[in-house]
This record gives C-alpha cells, structure tokens and sequence, in this order.
C-alpha cells in the first residue's frame, strides 16, 4: 500500500497519516507478546508507518527497550524512517505504582539520556512531557527541550493533555509540533476551546484513545474478563450501567459499518481522519491482524450523508462514564 502523510504542525515532520502507539505492548492492558509485538512494528514499517509512539514510563523503560530491538532488527531502509515520540515525566515505584509527575529542567535533560539510550538512537524525533507538573512553570519545561533541540539530541517540540492556556504558554518559548490528547468518537472533548487554539497556532493534534481502549473497537463483549492490572478493569467507561450503555453505541455504529462493507473500528478511525489534515489518530494494535485492521481505515471514505448518520448514531457526549477513574482525572489538565 502506498502510505498517506500528514505534517505535525506548521514547523514539524510529514509523518504517516496513521501512527502506531505501543503502550499496550507493555502495560496497562494485559499481557502481550514480545515477539508478535516486534512483529508488529516491523509490519508497521513495512506498510509505510513512520510515527512511532511510546513513553519512557511505558513497563518502567520496558517499552523503549522494545522499540530498540525492533529497530535494531528492521530493515535499514524501514529504520531510517521512523519518527519516535517519547512522553517523559511521570513517576513510577518499584511496585509500579504512580508517584507524580517531574517537569523541572534537570528532570527533563536526565529523562532524555535515559530515553536515548534504551531506544539506541542518537536523537528523538518529537518529546513531550506526559502530563502538565504543577509545581513548574510550563515555559521552564518547554525550554529544557529547546536546550536538548540545539544540542541535537530532540528534533521538536511536542504537548501532552493540556489546556488551551498551557498550549498558548508553550508555543511562546519554542514552535510546537503537536498536542497529543485522546480524541474518538466518545471522547470529543477538544473540539470546544482546544482544537481551535492548536489549529490558530499551527500545531497538530496526534490523537490517541481513537478506539477508547478497544470499547468502541467492534471487537469488545460486555462479558469480557480483564486481568486485575488492565486499565480497563477500573476505568468507568468499561463498569456496568456504563459499559452496557456505551456497547449499544457501538452496535448503531456496527450498523453503519455493515452497510459500507467495513468494520467498526475502521469505521471510527476514519472518522478520526476526516477531522481535519492536522489530526494523525495513533491506534494502539498489538498484533498484526490488529494493525492490519486499522490501516484498512486509510481506505475509509466517509461521505456527507456517512458522517450525518455516525453523528446521529454516537453524537457529542453520548458515551457513559468518564474517560479516566477520578484520581487519574485529576492529573489531566482541563
């Protein structure tokens, strides 16, 4: 297949159109397979992926060191392309609990040599810190990764879960090349105040959650068994009232699906795409048949008449549940 490209923002990198983000090839959603998850990557390459996604919290640099290896073992040709972006910042103990989240200038140069060296790379495409730290200033954040650009060893600017104000401070001590933030058909919280401030500035929206962690994927049951430590098994969208609700949603737009021969999951990344030529969604696949999947979406056309009935099927705000447990919330800027 020939790969369609986006560009991060006004000053950034042409990146694939699809990124893939391999959170779930380490953490928070269960086990997963080391050898199918470098399978993964490796199929992602091939196919003309170039947008890499992890963060150095990801198993505690676990899955760094799994990205290394895939790109140590790819082709060189499929290696050269690729893009890493990397989340720094929150704080993890040994039990693997969280413990915060550290913006300070020092924190973010030692993140960066830690990053760098489990990934096998001299430098890393775009850097972002994970969350907002209240207790430093956002410009002083920002300005650590402006150092680390003119040395080399970062190429741009990225944000993660902030706010339009946040967003404003940042891009006012270095160009931004782009916010990631959840964004799907259940989670449009964006498009009020901080799409329009990222679409002003010239920075792109790399949109994760395009699938609400498998929820509105097709492929979830609400008798579906999670492991204690999956993300899903304490997230409100995916409890009770909450999930039976939300998976009716899913169905009316099974149905939509059906009738253009697709399936729901490319059904909603394609919607993600249709936002805008600034929007790059990240699908989360830890297998091939996953990804395969997801990449079908690049094939979507949503039409007028389409993008009427997904908004009548799941309108703004129809899902039940907030997308993070309460304490998780908290640690998002809104």
């Amino acid at each position: 297949m020939t790969m369609s490209t986006r560009t991060l923002g006004s000053t950034g990198p042409q990146v694939s159109a699809l990124g893939l983000g391999c959170m779930g090839m380490s953490a928070l959603y269960g086990g997963a397979d080391r050898a199918e998850s470098i399978a993964t990557i490796h199929a992602a390459l091939e196919a003309g992926v170039t947008l890499i996604d992890t963060g150095d919290f990801y198993g505690m640099g676990h899955n760094e060191l799994l990205i290394g290896e895939a790109l140590r073992t790819a082709p060189a040709v499929r290696r050269e392309q690729a893009l890493v972006s990397v989340k720094f910042g929150a704080l993890r103990a040994p039990d693997g609990g969280w413990s915060g989240y550290d913006g300070r200038p020092a924190a973010v140069k030692n993140f960066a040599a830690y990053s760098l060296q489990r990934l096998g790379v001299d430098h890393i495409d775009v850097y972002r810190p994970a969350r907002l730290d209240t207790d430093v200033p956002i410009e002083e954040t920002v300005g650590a990764i402006a150092e680390l650009i003119e040395k080399g060893y970062v190429r741009y600017v990225g944000l993660s879960e902030v706010g339009a104000e946040t967003i404003r401070r940042a891009a006012a001590v270095a160009p931004v090349a782009d916010l990631q933030i959840e964004y799907s058909l259940i989670s449009r919280g964006i498009e009020a105040e901080i799409l329009p401030v990222t679409r002003e500035l010239g920075i792109s929206v790399t949109a994760y959650g395009v699938l609400s962690r498998g929820l509105i994927s097709g492929h979830f049951s609400a008798d579906r068994q999670l492991a204690a430590d999956d993300f899903r098994a304490h997230s409100p969208r995916f409890q009770g009232e909450n999930l039976r609700h939300n998976l009716n949603l899913v169905e009316a737009l099974r149905e939509i699906a059906e009738r253009k021969g697709v399936s729901v999951a490319q059904t909603a990344i394609a919607w993600v795409l249709s936002r805008g030529e600034d929007i790059v969604p990240l699908v989360g696949a830890r297998t091939r048949e996953r990804l395969a999947e997801s990449l079908g979406a690049l094939d979507v056309t949503l039409d007028a008449a389409d993008l009427a009935a997904i908004e009548e099927a799941v309108p703004a705000g129809a899902a039940a549940g907030e997308r993070y447990a309460a304490a998780q919330l908290a640690q998002v800027e809104r």
